[in-house]
């Protein structure tokens, strides 16, 4: 104990001023990530009170879609047509795909179950997730792919504009590529606040989830609002897929799981069922894993990660924004 702590205080020194910015640019972007996919977990679970474990695989979908069209246009080192309609048609079909595909698993895999024991839909969901894993094994032959997005847009060879940088700090640039994912991912945040809080259909799915013997007597068609959710949940994985490719560049079949169990730590620091608590532990997991590889280790990241995760549910099982549940008797 007394090394590791010698050795976090060496890299503390090491890393100095700049080390650090670089460890938070790092992990605001990381963090961006596992807020939309943390999303989808809570949305899912506040209105169903079900732990949709085969979110992280919609996530990687997303990513494949969106690395499925970069390579129907050319591919990043010869595309068809310019950067930016490239970009917004991968995020177009990498999240509608992920959409549709979240509303094929509620309505053939979820739906059946809903009045079944808890046990079996949690069951399901974990032989939907082992399903979508291992049918892109098989349609990769197991093999990673890459974006290659530091060559996208790019002329001879050389660094493409997505890796430009914007402004430095301390020395560390910050990328074009950073800003897109922390401001698509702050965009689509925002949107999906607004809709939740302003719309119509906002409103009947938080009747929904209140109440949903209730909010069927009332005239509200919960079928539809449950495989609206599941869309909506889904077409913010398939974007952080897609976002996930760009930045980082790996594509392969098993991405979906440790990411959609980081997700699912953030849903849970935040108050499952809360939006507000999944976007800003998103963030905080993504912080605490990037200053973990910079100051611990790479290989104690996952343990500190998931350290987190036993500790909320020793001390604070309801999270950081969740409220306690009322018991009905």
């Amino acid at each position: 104990m007394h090394l590791l702590l010698f050795n976090i205080i060496d890299q503390i020194r090491s890393l100095g001023w700049g080390g650090a910015f670089e460890l938070l640019r790092n992990g605001i972007v990381l963090g961006s990530l596992y807020s939309l996919i943390a999303l989808g977990y809570t949305m899912i679970y506040g209105i169903l009170k079900l732990l949709n474990f085969a979110h992280g695989d919609v996530y990687m979908v997303g990513a494949f879609l969106g690395f499925g069209v970069l390579t129907a246009f050319g591919g990043a080192l010869n595309p068809g047509i310019g950067l930016v309609p490239l970009i917004i048609i991968m995020f177009a079909v990498a999240m509608l795909g992920s959409g549709v595909l979240g509303v094929g698993i509620e309505r053939f895999a979820y739906r059946p179950l809903r009045n079944a024991p808890r046990i079996a839909p949690l069951i399901a969901a974990l032989g939907v997730s082992f399903f979508l894993e291992n049918s892109a094994q098989l349609m990769t032959n197991g093999f990673q792919y890459n974006y290659d997005a530091f060559q996208l847009g790019g002329k001879n060879g050389n660094f493409g504009p997505l890796f430009d940088p914007v402004f430095t700090v301390a020395g560390n640039p910050v990328t074009v590529v950073q800003v897109l994912v922390v401001g698509s991912a702050v965009t689509l945040m925002a949107a999906l606040i607004f809709l939740v809080s302003r719309t119509r259909l906002g409103k009947a799915m938080r009747a929904t989830a209140f109440d949903q013997e209730a909010a069927s007597m009332m005239g509200i068609d919960t079928d539809r609002v449950i495989s609206s959710t599941f869309f909506i949940a889904s077409v913010l994985a398939g974007a952080a897929g897609v976002m996930y490719g760009l930045y980082i560049g790996t594509t392969f079949y098993f991405m979906g799981f440790l990411a959609g169990l980081k997700a699912f730590t953030a849903a849970v620091v935040g108050g499952i069922g809360s939006i507000v608590g999944a976007m800003v532990a998103g963030v905080l997991v993504g912080l605490i894993e990037s200053y973990a590889i910079g100051y611990v280790g790479g290989q104690w990241s996952d343990i500190v990660v998931f350290g987190i995760l036993i500790l909320f549910m020793i001390v604070r099982p309801t999270g950081l924004f969740g409220a306690q549940a009322i018991q009905k008797v």
